[in-house]
């Protein structure tokens, strides 16, 4: 059976790690398990992802899919996509063969978090969305888990230019169908997702098909009694593979 681990509450919280998951990937492993890390974090290439998770002991090369890839599989290679995001959707828009363009027509506007979001770029947006361009965001979580606390996420960004230009935008990331596509298309029709926050990862474990396994390090606890409720609750990853797998060594 697969495995997917989200990454911000699961694995790590910002640059710090999440004590004994890289230890419970590599149970996972040991125990013959496909594992692959699915993220709404759109800013970041690919490439940096995996150097991140290779300098806490996990190796992940092909075994990232993130909220970026999500959006760039609904463009099609050749329309012109003007965006509102960071490197990690202009690297999976250019795999895809997009015309990127930073003003004027475009067939497609996507947003993601980025730190550098403001008015112009607001403005931008919204004149490619005026002008006829489809509405896309990466994801739709209004805050981002860091070792201090939640900060404003890609939602609230993509909330920004949905106010302002009156457009319903289509969510690409968990737990939309776009990235469940990708994942299904890897694992197959059963697996288990595992997540910290029950409006995101327990949703998009509904969306997949997939058993959710809920753990308490990261923003889950400030939503409230969990919905959905999970089929499982540990209070980390370690935990929750230790359930599955009690023997398992890593290797």
């Amino acid at each position: 059976m697969g495995w997917v681990l989200d990454l911000d509450g699961v694995v790590w919280l910002g640059d710090q790690p999440i004590a004994g998951a890289a230890e419970a990937v590599a149970r996972l492993r040991a125990a013959g398990e496909t594992v692959l890390f699915a993220t709404n974090n759109s800013s970041q290439q690919v490439g940096e992802v995996e150097e991140k998770l290779a300098r806490q002991g996990i190796p992940a090369e092909g075994d990232v899919i993130t909220s970026a890839m999500a959006a760039a599989s609904l463009v099609a290679p050749g329309e012109r996509a003007l965006l509102c995001a960071g490197p990690g959707v202009t690297e999976a828009l250019e795999a895809r063969g997009v015309e990127l363009v930073d003003d004027g027509p475009a067939d497609v506007v996507i947003v993601g978090f980025h730190t550098w979001f403001d008015y112009a770029g607001l403005t931008r947006a919204s004149t490619a969305v005026w002008g006829g361009a489809r509405l896309i965001g990466t994801n739709a979580d209004t805050t981002y888990p860091t070792p201090t606390g939640p900060i404003p996420g890609g939602g609230a960004i993509l909330a920004a230019v949905a106010a302002a230009t009156g457009v319903d935008p289509i969510v690409a990331g968990k737990p939309h169908e776009p990235m469940a596509a990708l994942l299904r298309e890897r694992l197959g029709p059963e697996a288990v997702m595992v997540g910290d926050r029950p409006s995101t990862d327990g949703a998009f474990a509904r969306t997949l098909g997939y058993r959710f396994l809920l753990v308490q390090t990261g923003l889950g606890a400030t939503e409230g009694p969990p919905d959905p409720v999970p089929d499982e609750e540990h209070a980390d990853l370690l935990a929750a593979v230790a359930a599955h797998h009690p023997t398992a060594a890593a290797s």
